[in-house]
């Protein structure tokens, strides 16, 4: 089993997102998790209600702090957060990029959420 941390600032959009895809796209063969920089303390509604588009209950999450998280990474990916995501140990390490969809219009939102998807298919396939 691989084992995959997604990182952004509040874990909130993108990082809880991400893990989501992780599950969907990886079954029991990864185990995912994200957490936060700053964690929000809630994930943004729009992040639950875009992935409910897509049959997954993003509601079932919570924003956790990095402080949360047992290391031992197979591969920790960044959303682009710089310097407010801290280092975290890892086989592989990604920085994906990404911009925070938490203002984005519907159509923007959809881009990111689907941009994530296909990343996080890639990472998989290449782990």
């Amino acid at each position: 089993m691989k084992r995959v941390l997604f990182v952004c600032v509040e874990n909130a959009n993108r990082s809880q997102m991400a893990e989501a895809f992780a599950h969907i796209h990886g079954g029991d063969a990864v185990e995912a998790l994200s957490a936060g920089s700053a964690p929000a303390g809630r994930i943004n509604p729009k992040a639950v209600r875009f992935m409910a588009e897509l049959g997954y209950d993003l509601g079932t999450h919570a924003s956790k702090s990095l402080d949360e998280i047992d290391g031992g990474f197979d591969a920790v990916v960044t959303m682009g957060c710089g310097d407010n995501c801290p280092w975290v140990p890892a086989k592989r390490r990604e920085d994906w990029n990404l911009p925070d969809p938490r203002n984005m219009d519907d159509a923007g939102y959809r881009a990111v959420r689907d941009e994530i998807s296909a990343r996080v298919k890639q990472l998989l396939a290449d782990l």
